[in-house]
């Protein structure tokens, strides 16, 4: 696949980020209920995080490790979250995801998460797509649930130092 392809749904349009969606993602990011919900993010979200994170992707689409996507209201091309698959093999990817506060309880981050586990399916030509969330986040695991995956196990991580319990899902092609 030569360039990442935009994703559309019924009122979302998925792209890739550029430098100028960095103040955007700082400050979506930056909420510590953002932070707090995921494994990945730092709280704070200190300046140039944001530049440094977008600059990784052309590269990482092109050597098949990460395909992240900005997500974007269609009617107004306003920048609400991202949703991206990582740890990329020959056969799987992980489904990872955040919605900025704002636009909780919409309904984007299912929608925006089922554009990309389609095309993660069969355009990308995954067998099989996994996603975890923290146990106390339960709205992200209605995410999951709603985007046909099954719950497989609980998994124990150390993640900075503390001792976190994901649930782990999977959906096959």
């Amino acid at each position: 696949m030569e360039a990442q392809p935009i994703l559309t749904t019924a009122r979302l349009t998925l792209r890739t980020f550029s430098l100028a969606d960095a103040a955007r993602v700082q400050e979506l990011a930056g909420d510590p209920r953002v932070s707090k919900m995921t494994i990945n993010i730092p709280h704070p979200y200190e300046d140039g995080m944001a530049e440094d994170w977008i600059s990784s992707h052309a590269t990482a689409f092109a050597s098949g490790e990460r395909v992240v996507y900005a997500v974007t209201i269609s009617d107004t091309a306003e920048l609400i979250g991202t949703v991206s698959l990582t740890q990329i093999t020959e056969t799987d990817g992980n489904l990872g995801y955040w919605i900025g506060v704002p636009f909780w309880g919409y309904g984007y981050c299912t929608e925006a998460a089922g554009a990309l586990v389609r095309f993660g399916l069969t355009e990308y030509g995954l067998a099989l797509i996994y996603a975890r969330h923290l146990t106390e986040n339960q709205a992200s695991g209605r995410v999951i649930l709603k985007n046909g995956f099954k719950h497989v196990r609980k998994v124990t991580m150390d993640i900075q130092g503390r001792t976190r319990i994901l649930e782990h899902y999977e959906r096959n092609a």
